[in-house]
Order: C-alpha cells, then sequence, then structure tokens
C-alpha cells in the first residue's frame, strides 16, 4: 500500500473548541482534531458550514481564562468529516 500522506509538519492530536468565522457563511464553533506546525483539522458537526477550497477564514481557540489571537487561515481540504485549514503566512 502506497504511503499517501504529502504532509509537510508533524500533526498532534488535540481537541479544542475554536470559533471559526467566514465571511459569507457565518460564524461556528467546532471542535479540532489535530494541530500542526501548518494548520488545523476541524470536525464539523454542522451541514451549513460549506466553504470551497481556497476560501479564507478567521480561527479564535474558545475557552482560555483569556482572549486568543484571531489567526487567518484558508481552508485547504475537505473531507466527509471535516476540513483542513492552513496558517495563512504573512510576509512581513
Amino acid at each position: 500500500m502506497a504511503d499517501d500522506d504529502r504532509r509537510e509538519h508533524m500533526r498532534t492530536a488535540l481537541t479544542a473548541k475554536v470559533k471559526v468565522v467566514h465571511e459569507r457563511i457565518g460564524e461556528f464553533v467546532f471542535s479540532t482534531r489535530d494541530i500542526s506546525d501548518g494548520g488545523v483539522f476541524i470536525v464539523i458537526n454542522d451541514e451549513a458550514f460549506t466553504p470551497e477550497l481556497g476560501d479564507n477564514v478567521t480561527v479564535q481557540v474558545q475557552g482560555l481564562p483569556m482572549p486568543a489571537p484571531v489567526l487567518d487561515m484558508i481552508v485547504v481540504r475537505k473531507t466527509v468529516d471535516g476540513f483542513g485549514l492552513q496558517f495563512e503566512r504573512n510576509e512581513e
């Protein structure tokens, strides 16, 4: 069996609540499944969240003692149970 996992970064299992905001679709709260240096996978349980690959979203971890930073991310992968989001690299 061929290994088709082309991920550049090692994933770490992590369950956290995140707020995901899409300009057209709206605001949702999902759970993460894993995170890496390149991005995060969110588990979708709401059929109303239907972004296209390449769409921009903002993501913010919820439930921390202080507000977490709001991160710009790009939808890069879709599976039957969720979406892979990649951190947007802001070159300065």
